[in-house]
């Protein structure tokens, strides 16, 4: 029995195992995965992201516990930073969400970056389609947080929520990047401290300037006390708001076609420049490299040559009958 089947009949352990094979980019991982993709495109996903210290980890932990008193399974990916060391996260998912371990229901990953640019590791999608074939109703996918928020995430989930804190000082900063366009739900988590009135004041003020298309629905603003558990139900009923809102319209639909959509260029492009730095054993690559450092051709008439070498190996594999890369 694959780790497929053992995945789609809720074995963890496999879960952990394909999530694991799936990091380390092994061939066989691609054709388990293969089996599994018919079975997913059911689950919630929702992206949870922020600067660090704002309290993401601990929100999250609290919406693992709302949605399990509702009976929801619950599926979470933590993007954390890289070990210098080992590769690994440096935060272990027993660590951020210990009380939840022992739930069956209750399915949590760590990822580590390794070093990809963005607040998703490279397995990220992988993670998702994994716990999506368990059964998993809803997945959190909590960012490492860099600094600034990590517009990536909205590529990968249906609900994009974003945290925020009153002392923080560069949430004004933070959506002059862009932010207030993706974000479904602002939260101001420790508002308990001063600068929450100001901070809540001006979100609403830039939302209601915010160009909206006919319908669409205005991002929530929920005030979280995470630590003391406190705004969690309201946090929780924005999301459902957020989500009745995606199937009435027929957004889910286009956001879900547009997530496979991404999902394929990049598999795409994952691909080819796999194959590119296999051709002649990395030379060919290298090849161009030092021709563009020596000024003896461009980028543009670089790619072009690649393209072209491209299309020979692919044909040549097509005239000996084999059907893959």
């Amino acid at each position: 029995m694959g780790l497929a089947n053992k995945v789609l009949a809720g074995d963890v352990r496999a879960a952990a195992r394909l999530i694991s094979r799936i990091e380390d980019e092994a061939p066989d991982a691609l054709a388990e995965m293969d089996s599994l993709y018919p079975h997913t495109g059911r689950a919630y996903i929702v992206g949870v992201t922020g600067a660090p210290g704002a309290g993401k980890s601990t929100l999250t932990d609290n919406l693992i516990g709302f949605f399990r008193k509702k009976n929801m399974s619950v599926g979470v990916v933590a993007i954390d930073p890289t070990s210098a060391l080992t590769g690994g996260a440096l935060l272990g998912d027993r660590v951020r969400m210990q009380r939840h371990s022992t739930d069956r229901e209750v399915f949590i990953r760590s990822l580590a970056t390794r070093g990809w640019v963005g607040g998703l590791a490279r397995a990220t999608i992988g993670a998702i389609h994994v716990m999506d074939a368990m059964g998993k109703d809803v997945i959190l996918v909590e960012t490492v947080g860099s600094g600034q928020v990590e517009i990536d995430i909205v590529r990968a989930t249906d609900t994009t929520i974003v945290v925020l804190t009153p002392s923080a000082g560069d949430e004004i900063q933070m959506m002059k990047a862009g932010i207030l366009e993706a974000v479904d739900v602002f939260v101001i988590n420790k508002a308990d401290k001063e600068g929450t009135d100001r901070l809540r004041a001006d979100l609403e003020a830039m939302l209601v300037a915010k160009a909206r298309r006919p319908g669409e629905l205005p991002a929530a603003v929920v005030l979280t006390e995470a630590i003391h558990d406190k705004g969690t139900e309201e946090l929780a009923g924005a999301i459902m708001r957020h989500r009745e809102f995606l199937v009435s319209s027929g957004e889910m639909a286009i956001r879900q076609r547009e997530r496979i959509r991404l999902e394929l260029l990049e598999t795409i492009e994952g691909f080819v420049k796999d194959f590119v730095h296999q051709l002649d054993g990395g030379d060919y690559l290298e090849k161009l490299v030092d021709e563009l450092v020596q000024g003896r051709t461009n980028p543009r008439r670089a790619a072009m040559e690649i393209t072209g070498r491209l299309a020979g190996e692919l044909n040549g594999l097509k005239s000996r009958g084999k059907d893959g890369l």
